[in-house]
């Protein structure tokens, strides 16, 4: 069983999608036990599963990876070579090679076993609205 994600982000950083998932599933397969796998169909965008109760992690975090690869117009970035799709690009590929594309989730009677506090989130890594798609797969 399959099913295709459409996220709008609107720039960087995280963007829960856990509720989608979560209907999704029990819509699927109410019961039962097994393996929800998680897939984001891009090179600039990450999957985690992270706390959810307070946004300020999710401000944390982008602003962390945002140190850790600035943009290209850094100085510290001047020895990336592919900069023609814009001064956030190579460095969003850095940061999504850092990150997962993908994600495990058990699930049990039809519910993701997921901790009291973490959520499912889309990591976006560029500066400019995009559509991302990520594909869920019962197994």
């Amino acid at each position: 069983m399959q099913t295709t994600f459409t996220l709008q982000t609107q720039g960087p950083g995280l963007y829960e999608f856990t509720s989608d998932a979560a209907r999704w599933l029990r819509g699927v397969h109410p019961s039962g036990d097994g393996l929800l796998t998680l897939f984001i169909r891009h090179t600039s965008a990450s999957l985690v599963v992270q706390e959810n109760a307070d946004p300020e992690v999710q401000t944390d975090l982008a602003e962390f990876f945002h140190r850790l690869v600035p943009p290209t117009t850094d100085p510290s970035m001047s020895y990336l070579t592919h900069t023609y799709e814009g001064p956030d690009d190579m460095p969003a590929h850095i940061k999504a090679a850092l990150l997962p594309s993908h994600l495990s989730i058990p699930f049990s009677d039809g519910a993701m076993c997921l901790g009291t506090w973490q959520g499912i989130y889309l990591f976006e890594h560029r500066s400019r609205p995009h559509s991302r798609q990520v594909v869920a797969h019962i197994g």
